[in-house]
């Protein structure tokens, strides 16, 4: 098995490896191109038109303006470049991350300090098959 086969093993695992590189470059250029404030600012005033001088593909495209922070790691982003999105947008790190698990903020926040993830419907995909199948037995 490849590194990209082990993590896919594992539901809700996005490998930044160098085909989500190239397949995020524009998007990560974009998500750098919010260091400068000038680029913020602009951004800001009219995002459509921003992204305009940048090749994203539609899905790209799309979760930016959704602010769909998910399907922008999804479609090759990396959490860092991204999270320059989120600044500009007014979020933390944190509220991006709330937000990609589906909870609020304050409740990702209790989850998190009292240890992250529960093990149970987090397994890998074989694992929860074994388990399935030793249910069964």
């Amino acid at each position: 098995m490849n590194k990209y086969e082990d993590y896919a093993d594992i539901p809700g695992t996005y490998l930044f490896d160098k085909n989500a590189c190239a397949k995020g470059y524009n998007l990560n250029m974009f998500c750098m191109s919010l260091m400068k404030e000038e680029n913020r600012r602009k951004f800001l005033a009219d995002d459509a038109a921003y992204l305009d001088e940048y090749v994203l593909t539609d899905m790209q495209r799309r979760a930016v303006l959704d602010r769909n922070w998910l399907k922008m790691i999804q479609e090759g982003g990396n959490i860092y470049y991204v999270s320059k999105l989120g600044a500009t947008c007014g979020l933390s790190f944190e509220e991006m991350a709330a937000s990609m698990t589906g909870m609020t903020r304050e409740d990702y926040r209790k989850m998190m300090l009292s240890g992250g993830r529960p093990v149970d419907g987090n397994r890998s995909k074989s694992a929860q098959l074994a388990l399935a199948i030793q249910g069964n037995s």
